[in-house]
């Protein structure tokens, strides 16, 4: 094998899901489990990662509203969309740590 071919089993997401939890359970091993305010720090990042979408959206939306005299027009259908966006970027965040 060259140094330009890659192993057949990188493309694989079983093979990618096994040796990422082999990598978590070696740091584990390494550093333990994560004290009660890592765990705390976590859970408070993983809130702003919803929620800062969200409070932009709905910044806009008002801006919009004022701008165009529409009412909720802008507003409901951004914060519903801020927090789609939210959940995905915390989704991401969660599956990545």
């Amino acid at each position: 094998m060259t140094g330009q071919e890659k192993d057949p089993g990188d493309q694989d997401p079983l093979v990618k899901g096994v040796r990422l939890r082999g990598d978590r359970h070696r740091r584990w091993l390494r550093e333990g489990d994560p004290s009660v305010t890592r765990r705390l720090a976590q859970i408070g990042v993983l809130g702003w990662i919803i929620v800062v979408p969200m409070l932009i959206a709905i910044f806009l939306g008002r801006w919009l509203d004022k701008t165009f005299n529409s009412g909720l027009f802008w507003t409901a259908p951004l914060l519903m969309l801020g927090l789609a966006l939210g959940c995905w970027s915390g989704w991401k965040w969660m599956k990545s740590a």
